[in-house]
């Protein structure tokens, strides 16, 4: 398994979620756990997905939810879990 961490912050607005999800569905990442809250009408999310059986490579999937982001006014910003994991290592 190919895990990596998603995070989408910005002000919230419809379909974020739909938006993002939709992306992810197209390019076969499967969504194992997900985590969205407003404070404010600021909206923040962080998802693990699995991108084993993606349909493109992992810098394209980068690439193309940071253009979704940008498109949606938010910032989305993606990781792999190894080095997620080691950022935030105490």
């Amino acid at each position: 398994m190919k895990k990596a961490i998603i995070t989408v912050v910005g002000k919230d607005a419809v379909g974020i979620l739909a938006k993002t999800c939709t992306y992810l569905a197209s390019e076969k990442v499967n969504i194992l756990d997900i985590s969205q809250t407003v404070v404010q009408d600021y909206f923040n999310m962080m998802m693990i997905v699995d991108y084993s059986k993606a349909a493109t490579a992992f810098d394209m999937l980068s690439a193309d939810l940071t253009r979704l982001g940008v498109e949606m006014g938010m910032k989305i910003r993606v990781q792999k879990s190894e080095i997620f994991e080691k950022m935030h290592r105490i």
